[in-house]
């Protein structure tokens, strides 16, 4: 994966997968509703005006990382459709993405909209400020040592991300691996001025009387599995600190 958040001028590359295409050349039933590579950049600091659906700069704008085909985005804009909460999933497959479009569409959701793009260039896909709630379920852990300069969760990375959070929300991470979690901690410890952590646990369904009966959203699909492996749940959520 390409460092590329110091970037400002990265360009994605295209892709000869069939869904960039896809992507590209939405049909009308999915314009307006998908957005994928540098198209999720151009609307920076404006995204509450492009719901499908009138919005004010009151209504509280929900962003997913690696949000699949939109299992947890999806349901999350169902249940609130008639509120002032706002969705966008961020996944990298172009397949995914796609599937998901085809979700908002399908239920008509002019709460929701899908983004295909690189989690490192969040800072270019919106500006200080504008997210108030951010959440990343289950990330690749890239748990091989050769791998793990690909984490996403990194310090600089972190460092980004602070600044994008309003003080209304906080930024939610879960994950089922250990060492991950660790590493994460590691570096939030490197970033005391910057998040205070909250709510921070290793088993986060450990007291739930019957955790297997958890449903999309309150769980993710990977989540479902891994709380029917018996495996604990590690979780901590963040708010931005400001100087």
């Amino acid at each position: 994966m390409s460092r590329s958040v110091s970037k400002p001028e990265f360009l994605y590359a295209r892709s000869f997968n069939i869904y960039w295409d896809k992507l590209n050349e939405l049909p009308p039933e999915l314009q307006g509703l998908a957005y994928s590579d540098n198209k999720t950049e151009l609307n920076r600091g404006k995204w509450r005006e492009s719901f499908n659906t009138p919005t004010t700069s009151e209504d509280l704008l929900h962003v997913e990382i690696g949000c699949n085909a939109g299992h947890v985005s999806v349901e999350w804009a169902r249940q609130n459709t008639s509120n002032s909460n706002r969705y966008i999933g961020i996944d990298w497959k172009f397949k995914m993405v796609y599937k998901f479009a085809e979700k908002i569409a399908k239920y008509k959701l002019g709460n929701l909209l899908a983004f295909r793009a690189n989690a490192e260039r969040l800072q270019y896909m919106f500006a200080p400020g504008e997210i108030d709630f951010l959440y990343m379920f289950f990330p690749d852990p890239w748990p091989k040592k050769a791998q793990k300069k690909n984490r996403t969760a990194n310090v600089e990375w972190l460092k980004t991300v602070a600044p994008l959070l309003s003080d209304r929300g906080y930024f939610h991470i879960k994950t089922d691996h250990q060492e991950y979690f660790d590493y994460i901690l590691t570096n939030l410890s490197q970033l005391t001025d910057t998040f205070e952590a909250f709510d921070l646990t290793r088993n986060l369904h450990e007291k739930h009387p019957n955790p297997k009966s958890l449903l999309i959203p309150d769980v993710t699909l990977f989540e479902r599995l891994f709380i029917k492996d018996g495996l604990p749940i590690y979780s901590v959520k963040l708010k931005p600190k400001r100087k």
